[in-house]
Order: C-alpha cells, then structure tokens, then sequence
C-alpha cells in the first residue's frame, strides 16, 4: 500500500464527530506515517483495554480489528491491560459511578481477554502490558503536577459527569484521575498512536496529547473509532442489553445472530468487525444504495465473514448451511394452495386470481416493499409471470404456481 491507502484503511470507521478534527487527525496519521516511512521504524501503536468482564462480544473487538490492520503495515502494537486504571472505572460512557475493580479482579479477567483477542490480534506480533507497573508508582508530586494540566470546569463539562451534576447525583474526585491515568499511559509508553472509541475523545486527544507535550513528547495521534449497535440496530452493543453477539458463540448462533440485524447497520458492521478493506465496502454501499444486491445477500456475506474470523472459513461454511435449512426452509409450509399459471398473466393478476391481496393495489405495493418473492428471490415489478414455482406474498402467505 502506499501512503494514501493506508490512512484510508486506518481511518477507516472512525468517528470524531467534528469534521475538522477528522481531516486534522488524517493529516497527523499521514505524517506520522512518512516520517516512519523516512526513519525506516514502526510507529509505536497502543490501545489500553479495562478487563471488566472476561466474556467479550463484538463491539469489544473494533479497536482489536485496527490494531491488527496496523500490524499488517508493518507497526509495533502494544495490548495495554489496565490493571491501573480498572482499579479507578472509565466513566466516558457511564451515566452513573462505575465500579471499582480490584488488581486481581482485574488480572483475573485479563488472562482470558488477552487470550480471546488473539483470535483478531497476531500472538507473535502483540506486546502485553499491564498499567499498574507505572501508575502504582506515581508519587503525590507527579499528581499535582498531571493535574495542573486540567481545570476543574473540563471535567464537570463533560457531558456524563455534566448529566449526574444537574441531577444532584454525587460525581466523585477519583472519577477524575482516570483521564490522569490514561493520559499517562502514553507517556509511559511513548506512543505515536492511540486507538480507542469515540467515547475516548476526551482521555485520548485531550489529556494524552497535552500531557506528552508536557513530557516534552511529540501528541499521538488518536484514532476513534465509531460505536458498534447492537442486534437490535439502534442501542450499544452490550451484554447487560442482552443485544450483544458474544465471540465464543457456536458458529451457527453467530450466524444467526447476524443475520437478525436491521438491514441498516450492515455498512457500519463491515466498517468496524471485519476484514474488509474500503474499496470492498464501497462496492458493497454502492450495491445496496442501488439495490442491484439484495440485502439477505449482504447480510448473508457478512455472516460468512464473522464466523470465518472467529472459527475459520469450515465452520462458517456449516454455518450457513444450517441457516439455509432451519430458518430459510422453516419459512415454508409442506402444504400450500395451488394455481395454474394461465398464459399472459401478470404477477399481480396471479396474486388477485388466487386470493392472495386485498387489492392490486396492496399487490403492487407489496412489490413495491419487495414483499413479494418466488422461490426465495424477490420480485422487483409487475412483469408477466416469470416461471411455475413458490410464491410468497408477504411473510405468512404461499402459492405453488404450477
């Protein structure tokens, strides 16, 4: 890849929501990547994970996705496990006080992250820290001196701790520390870049680049990534949710529990958990947008893609036969009416002949919603009858066209 395409794939799913800070972290990732390019050496590249639960899903795996696509170009990637910082919580995307982990707690649940992220991450490429061996050590001067970087009214503006402010709910000192702490981390390290999810705005471009720059260290460059929805296509993916998508899942679970998702998260699940690289999801965003690939087909591709990255391209391969045979043929009676095609006739005069619509014109609007199929394809106008076989007319209702 040259330079251009690699900023397109490593900015590709982020989100920052501000369009100049987009264009200022590209330009910042592209330079970052000549001068290594210039200096012939990897770009440092962490990305911190607070173990709080050993049971991972999807969503817990995007920053896993970019930092293998960094290890592909070639770059030092570091897995960082918070065993510091989980002992404060993140409140980034809490509304209420998170719970405070213990160090054990804490290394208890790591060793099974880490080993459940090398089935996205190159074990033999993966460097593992843990937090705790710096910020533990930090004396009450280097305290005071991280927070003199910050001003009180940063923190209470913040949209979480702003939200508990004015609804009288206490907002702790320690919940504070965190930004502190994580700010530290690439210090510590020394990173050139840092991944996270959008939610990180404020620990990674705010207080890790302002306090490498008062270490005398050149800011990371942050790359926030967007927000995974759930199976249910509009909240968070989240266990507590029960809309989450585990990655120990049984092949044909994970295929099913993709193929349950809204036709419109689609483009954003390629972006974030997949192999794909952009100009495989340009064509697909293009296919959909002019409808010249039918949605089940997609939905279906990125199944195969799911489960072939977490069991291999076997597995998802049963996996979606199994889906075929118990959902799709599930669909369909052994027992349905039949008609006698007559010559000439149109889909909707099939439909009206054998009492499936109300009216031609629920037919056509039928047709319209692509609510109407034969044989499991969808039947995009009123055209003369193509062949004898199943006609479904909506969810429920079938004929055998002979």
């Amino acid at each position: 890849m040259d330079i251009e395409e690699q900023v397109e794939l490593l900015m590709q799913g982020t989100e920052y929501g501000d369009e100049e800070l987009t264009k200022a972290m590209a330009n910042e990732l592209r330079q970052r990547l000549l001068d290594a390019q210039k200096e012939s050496r990897p770009l440092r590249v962490y990305c911190g994970f607070d173990p709080r639960t050993s049971d991972l899903h999807l969503g817990h795996t995007i920053p896993m996705r970019k930092l293998r696509q960094f290890q592909d170009l070639g770059h030092d990637v570091t897995f960082l496990i918070g065993t510091g910082t989980s002992m404060v919580g993140d409140p980034s995307d809490q509304d209420k006080l998170r719970a405070v982990l213990t160090k054990d707690q804490t290394e208890h649940n790591a060793r099974t992250y880490a080993e459940q992220s090398y089935r996205i991450l190159d074990r033999e490429k993966t460097r593992v820290r843990f937090n705790h061996e710096w910020l533990l050590d930090l004396k009450l001067a280097d305290l005071i001196k991280l927070g003199s970087a910050f001003t009180i009214q940063q923190f209470v503006s913040r949209e979480n701790f702003k939200l508990r402010w004015d609804k009288g709910e206490p907002v702790y000192l320690h919940e504070t520390f965190y930004a502190l702490m994580q700010g530290y981390d690439a210090v510590a390290l020394k990173t050139d870049v840092q991944v996270g999810g959008s939610d990180q705005l404020f620990n990674i471009i705010t207080a890790g680049r302002k306090l490498q720059e008062m270490f005398g260290q050149r800011p990371q460059v942050g790359i926030l990534l967007g927000i995974l929805p759930g199976t249910d296509g509009v909240i968070r993916m989240s266990k507590s949710l029960g809309n989450h998508i585990p990655i120990l899942a049984a092949p044909e679970d994970m295929y099913g529990k993709v193929m349950s998702l809204p036709d419109n998260v689609m483009p954003i699940y390629f972006k974030l958990v997949t192999r794909y690289m952009p100009d495989q999801i340009k064509a697909i965003e293009s296919a959909l947008t002019k409808q010249t690939r039918h949605p089940r087909d997609v939905k279906m591709e990125l199944a195969r893609e799911i489960v072939s990255i977490f069991h291999g391209d076997a597995d998802a391969a049963k996996a979606e036969e199994h889906f075929k045979r118990v959902f799709q043929e599930r669909e369909m009676p052994d027992e349905m009416p039949e008609y006698a095609l007559q010559a000439g006739q149109t889909v909707v005069e099939v439909i009206m002949a054998a009492s499936m619509a109300e009216s031609k014109s629920k037919a056509r609007s039928l047709i319209d919603q692509k609510g109407i199929k034969l044989d499991g394809q969808v039947i995009e106008r009123d055209a003369p009858f193509p062949h004898p076989g199943v006609l479904q007319v909506g969810k429920r209702r079938f004929l055998r066209v002979k």
